[in-house]
């Protein structure tokens, strides 16, 4: 009887220990880092509201900051933090770094403006060759429309700057989110009274409104607080995060499975 039950002692043990060995350890969480402007970054962009998307297994990290562009963002030393961070992309699936820059690389803004045709492709490639030299998946983000119109017809000033990103993308082979296209065509679907509901603060009566100063130059990073055409409220987050969500799901398909469903808290 002893030795009977022994033997299915040792067979159960012996079945526990080969379950443990086959049973695969739990799958690591997946990091999103996202790099860009103001149209982007924490109160007047999306990125808060993109970050909200993901599930919280997993990791979102806004890291873009209000009037820096391809070039002044790596100049004052915010690209180390993207640099160190993903030198800890062992703990992570994989780490998938969204860059979104244009706005600011835009000519008559002193210490930001870069070329078109030399320094900005060539700073949008650096980061991507970067970012894949370290581990981590580089994710091209075209620049979010601004809402302004002209007899009913949108402007899209940005359209040279998407391009870039768009031949960036293509030539170093690397996932692209055309947030250009998409938010200048839904933007101009609705219309400007409705665009004008995305801003960071109620549109003021036509009367009201004032025309910039001849001559002044936007502060970098200066905090937005008036109403404007080019950053967002919660609603604008919120509708454009969204849009950024599906592109992602379109053009890196294994990251689908680490968003929420919209709406869902």
């Amino acid at each position: 009887m002893k030795s009977t039950i022994s033997f299915f002692a040792a067979a159960a043990l012996s079945m526990c220990a080969h379950a443990a060995e086959t049973t695969p350890p739990p799958a690591k969480p997946v990091r999103v880092i996202l790099v860009g402007d103001s149209t982007m970054a924490s109160n007047s962009g999306y990125g808060d509201a993109f970050c909200a998307r993901v599930q919280r297994s997993n990791t979102c990290i806004n890291l873009a900051r209000g009037g820096r562009s391809s070039g002044s963002f790596r100049a004052e030393g915010r690209w180390d933090e993207v640099e160190g961070l993903l030198k800890g992309s062992a703990a992570y699936r994989a780490t998938y770094v969204l860059i979104q820059f244009g706005h600011n690389d835009q000519p008559g803004k002193p210490g930001r403006s870069t070329d078109l045709k030399t320094e900005f492709p060539a700073n949008m490639a650096r980061y991507a060759q970067e970012v894949k030299a370290l581990g981590g998946v580089p994710v091209l983000v075209t620049p979010l429309t601004r809402r302004s119109f002209k007899d009913k017809v949108l402007e899209n000033n940005l359209q040279p700057w998407a391009d870039v990103i768009r031949a960036t993308a293509a030539a170093q082979r690397v996932p692209l989110l055309d947030l250009n296209a998409d938010s200048y065509a839904a933007v101009q679907a609705m219309g400007e009274d409705e665009a004008d509901t995305l801003a960071m603060a109620p549109r003021p009566e036509k009367s009201a409104e004032a025309a910039p100063a001849a001559g002044k130059v936007e502060v970098a990073g200066a905090a937005k607080s008036a109403f404007d055409r080019t950053h967002v409220g919660a609603k604008g987050a919120a509708y454009f995060s969204n849009m950024v969500v599906e592109e992602m799901k379109r053009a890196v398909p294994e990251s689908a499975g680490m968003f929420k469903r919209e709406g869902e808290q």
